[in-house]
C-alpha cells in the first residue's frame, strides 16, 4: 500500500475537521480516495464535518491585505451570513490573507489546514478556503466592496496608484473576464457563434450578409467580455484601455461570493 500523503491528510482534514490520525487511517483504509475515506469517517461515527461537507456554501468574505508593491486576496467560505459575521470567521480570513501576503501560498495553505478544520467545529458549518491570490506588480491597484463579497487587484506597468485603483473597482462594478478583446477563450466564442448562426437563421437573415454579422457580434462579445474595451464606469465617454493610457496591465484577479 502506497503511504498517504500529508496533502491528502490536510485535504481530509479540512473538509471533515476530524482528527489527522482519524484522517490517515480513512484515507488507508480508502486507498488514498478521498470520497471514499468520508464515507469511512460517517460509518464509524465520526459524522459531523463530514456531512457538512457536502452542504452548500453561499456566503462568505474575501480578505485583502497589501503591503508596497505586493497584495493578496483570500476568500473564505461558509454556509451562513450569520457565520460570517462571527468574530472567530473573520480573524481566521484576516490571518491566512495577513499569511499570504508575508510568507506565501504554501505557508497560507499549511495555515488554512490549520485553522479551517478548527472552525468547522467551533461554528458548525461548512467552512473552505474558496480562493487564495497573491500578486506583486510595479503599481498595485486593489478593491473590496462594502459588502466584503467582492475583491479585486489590479497590477499596473506605468501610470499611477489612482488609475490602478480606479480599475479595480470598475472590474468589481463591471466583471470583465478578461483584460483584452484578444484574450477572450476560443471555446467560448464559439459557443456565442453556434447560439448566434440560430438566432440569424430564425431571423431569415441572408448568407450572404450573415458573416459580416457574425464578425460584428464577435468584435461587440469581445469587447464587452474586457476590461481594456470596456466603457469606463467613472466616465462612460472613454474605455478604460483610454483612461489608463500607456499603463499596461500586467495582472488582474477578480474574486466573488456568489
Amino acid at each position: 500500500m502506497s503511504p498517504v500523503s500529508a496533502q491528502a491528510i490536510a485535504s481530509l482534514r479540512a473538509r471533515t475537521g476530524v482528527s489527522i490520525l482519524a484522517c490517515k487511517e480513512a484515507l488507508e483504509a480508502a486507498g488514498g480516495d478521498e470520497e471514499k475515506a468520508i464515507e469511512i469517517l460517517r460509518k464509524r461515527g465520526i459524522s459531523q464535518a463530514a456531512k457538512k461537507a457536502a452542504r452548500d456554501q453561499s456566503e462568505g468574505l474575501v480578505f485583502l491585505k497589501e503591503s508596497g508593491r505586493v497584495a493578496a486576496l483570500v476568500m473564505l467560505r461558509c454556509e451562513t451570513d450569520f457565520v460570517a459575521r462571527d468574530s472567530a470567521f473573520q480573524a481566521a480570513g484576516t490571518a491566512l490573507a495577513e499569511t499570504l501576503l508575508k510568507d506565501g501560498q504554501a505557508a497560507a495553505e499549511k495555515i488554512a489546514g490549520e485553522k479551517v478544520p478548527e472552525l468547522v467545529q467551533k461554528l458548525g458549518e461548512n467552512i473552505t478556503v474558496g480562493e487564495m491570490h497573491r500578486i506583486e506588480a510595479d503599481i498595485p491597484g486593489t478593491y473590496v466592496h462594502s459588502n466584503a463579497k467582492i475583491g479585486v487587484i489590479i497590477g499596473l506597468t506605468g501610470g499611477t496608484a489612482e488609475q490602478a485603483r480606479d480599475a479595480a473597482m470598475h472590474a468589481a462594478a463591471m466583471n470583465p473576464l478578461y483584460v483584452a478583446p484578444e484574450d477572450v477563450d476560443a471555446s467560448l466564442v464559439e459557443k456565442e457563434k453556434d447560439i448566434w448562426r440560430e438566432q440569424l437563421a430564425k431571423e431569415g437573415k441572408p448568407a450572404a450578409i450573415m458573416d459580416k454579422i457574425m464578425i460584428g457580434k464577435e468584435k461587440k462579445f469581445r469587447e464587452e467580455s474586457s476590461l481594456l474595451t470596456q466603457p469606463f464606469v467613472k466616465d462612460n465617454s472613454m474605455t478604460v484601455g483610454k483612461y489608463l493610457g500607456s499603463a499596461k496591465v500586467t495582472a488582474y484577479i477578480r474574486i466573488s461570493i456568489s
